[in-house]
């Protein structure tokens, strides 16, 4: 029940989100419009259903009536179950392809984007019809055969809103996200479908208002009463449009120029531990990660929580022989460390020396390390990028590169970093999410490789400063792209596109905000003026900030002098300041054209 009232809840949000807007011109014309009855507006008579003229209507108080078309007004042959039709098609097909495409095009060995073209290619030829009568009668004979015209009019409804499911993208919020990878990896079990049904029927939700709303007003406009075949075109035209747009990628164009007014909607809806972990069960549940809930985290002794899932869906390897791939079964015998990680991540900076530490003391004794390098963001995507990553930290035990979050959601994981240490036998015995507990999981590593080895001559524990910040002691890692902004402070909306800002007086603690003029991507922000600044309140001993691009930034602290920092190239982390007291302090950090600004990390 918890995840359907969150499906719902979500479709019914996306629903009403930027993203929507394209199909909607498509749902009103060919599901709202085309479905209206002829009202003579003098009488109140209305005729309905397909007519071409003649026999009796009836009266709005069910008195039998005539009415007589005109040739100006011919009545219009739709079914009135068509905006019905249209919703239904799409949210069937949008399901189906959700859950199961990505792995039908797979097994075929058929490229991803097959369906999405095949919808738009639907959506051409349905629009041409609609322009080209002798067209629909060719398109219509098949139907015919089954159950005449009417009949093949009637499903019209319903095949375009299959083509519209085919193409429909809404907006990828936490919700549809945890559909995706499910569907995409194929861990589809009831709780998925629930989700992916109830979710798409919030969608439908306010698309079939539209169309209704559509009909109405083709009802009570004289113009769409009378213009019947200048409709039909419409739509047609309508149907084409939406799919020569989507060829060309111009929807998500326009989107970016629309704020995102839903963002906070769907950030309030799954923020918090239940909804989180509603989602992670609803499609991330699977035979090898089902006993994962067995374990604690940061448990003082190990545990027993069944056998290690697999490592899946990787792009490429690296710190392995000839970039083969390890599989965890042929290193039984072993103990394994599987660490969830991205470059980037200040968390895992602050863990990485940890693990490359155990690497180096244990290696010799049986410990293999595995590095799965899960991305945050896009540009952790690039295998160069993640290799530089690596040898900074020096890490030279095997990195997979898990860019589709395969093996992530294979372990039902949500943090960076996390490790999942794993005995002799394959089965995991201690899960730790987030920085800390090093001593408890070193402690334990030595205690299962005495359990393989019971001969087995262990090096002294490692000394590796924990530098972890306690709970509360820093400001909250503070992403600026729009998809997920926190601690923004401005009275100026913050949202996808070129805007002018200016610095707040006075600013909250913990807290961002811009000054000067701003394009806001969904993963980072870039001035498009010479003096464009970032402020941020904070407090903390480090601030660091994730930087990408070529340019120069100019850092002053608490009103100092400014520092100057050069940047060029793959986004990387940048000190601004260290060694603080830990209070409360002010940054300001103007940004040369061509910079970057992805986010602020805090030690």
């Amino acid at each position: 029940m918890t995840l359907v009232i969150i499906g719902l809840l979500g479709g019914l949000i996306t629903g009403i989100s930027p993203c929507i807007l394209p199909v909607l011109p498509v749902i009103f014309l060919t599901g709202g419009a085309q479905s209206a009855r002829r009202i003579d507006l003098g009488n109140g008579l209305s005729v309905s259903g397909p007519r071409v003229g003649g026999p009796a209507g009836t009266s709005a108080g069910g008195t039998s009536a005539t009415a007589v078309a005109t040739p100006a007004a011919p009545p219009i042959q739709v079914s009135r179950w068509r905006p019905y039709l249209v919703i239904a098609g799409l949210v069937t097909s949008f399901t189906l392809v959700t859950l199961v495409g990505s792995l039908l095009l797979s097994s075929l060995g058929l490229p991803q984007g097959v369906i999405r073209w095949a919808g738009m290619a639907v959506l051409v030829l349905l629009g041409i019809a609609l322009i080209v009568p002798r067209f629909e009668r060719i398109l219509e004979r098949p139907f015919q055969r089954l159950g005449g015209k009417t009949q093949a009019r009637r499903g019209g409804g319903f095949g375009v809103g299959l083509a519209l499911g085919a193409v429909f993208v809404p907006c990828a919020g936490p919700v549809l996200a945890a559909i995706i990878v499910a569907g995409s990896t194929g861990q589809v079990g009831i709780g998925t479908v629930l989700l992916t049904v109830s979710f798409g029927i919030g969608v439908a939700v306010p698309l079939l208002f539209f169309a209704l709303a559509g009909r109405r007003v083709a009802e009570r406009i004289k113009a769409f009463r009378t213009r019947e075949r200048a409709l039909r075109v419409a739509a047609g035209v309508a149907m084409i449009a939406l799919a020569v747009g989507l060829a060309f990628d111009v929807p998500s164009r326009l989107q970016r120029l629309i704020p995102d007014y839903t963002a906070a909607l769907q950030r309030d809806l799954t923020d918090n531990e239940d909804a989180q972990a509603a989602l992670s069960l609803g499609g991330l549940i699977n035979d090898e990660n089902k006993d994962l809930d067995k374990c604690t985290n940061g448990a003082a002794e190990l545990e027993s929580c069944g056998t290690a899932p697999s490592i899946k869906g990787i792009d490429t390897w690296f710190n392995t022989p000839d970039g083969a791939a390890l599989d965890l079964e042929e290193l039984r015998g072993q103990v394994v460390l599987v660490d969830f990680w991205a470059y980037s991540c200040i968390n895992c900076q602050r863990s990485i020396p940890h693990v490359v530490a155990w690497d180096q003391a244990y290696r010799d004794a049986g410990l293999t390390v595995i590095g799965i390098h899960s991305p945050e963001y896009a540009f952790e995507k690039d295998e160069g990028n993640v290799r530089a990553g690596a040898a900074n930290f020096g890490i030279e035990y095997p990195v997979a590169l898990d860019n589709n979050l395969s093996t992530w959601t294979n372990y039902r994981n949500r943090y960076w970093p996390a490790a999942y240490l794993i005995d002799a036998e394959g089965v995991v015995r201690h899960i730790q999410f987030g920085e800390g507990g090093y001593d408890k999981t070193e402690a334990l590593i030595r205690e299962l490789l005495t359990q393989a080895n019971p001969g087995v001559d262990l090096p002294a524990p490692t000394d590796t400063e924990d530098v972890t910040p306690d709970l509360g002691s820093t400001t909250r890692e503070t992403f600026l792209g729009y998809s997920k902004d926190v601690n923004y402070s401005g009275e100026q909306p913050y949202s996808a596109g070129e805007g002018s800002f200016t610095f707040p007086e006075p600013q909250p603690s913990d807290s961002f905000a811009l000054d000067g003029e701003w394009t806001i991507e969904s993963q980072y922000v870039t001035p498009t003026d010479a003096d464009a600044s970032i402020r941020l309140a904070f407090h903390a001993t480090t601030v660091r900030m994730v930087l990408g691009g070529s340019g120069t930034v100019w850092v002053s602290l608490d009103g100092g002098a400014e520092q100057r920092i050069d940047v060029d190239g793959t986004p990387q982390s940048y000190a601004l300041a260290d060694g603080l007291d830990g209070g409360d302090h002010t940054v300001t950090v103007r940004v040369g054209e061509g910079v970057e600004a992805y986010s602020f990390t805090f030690g």
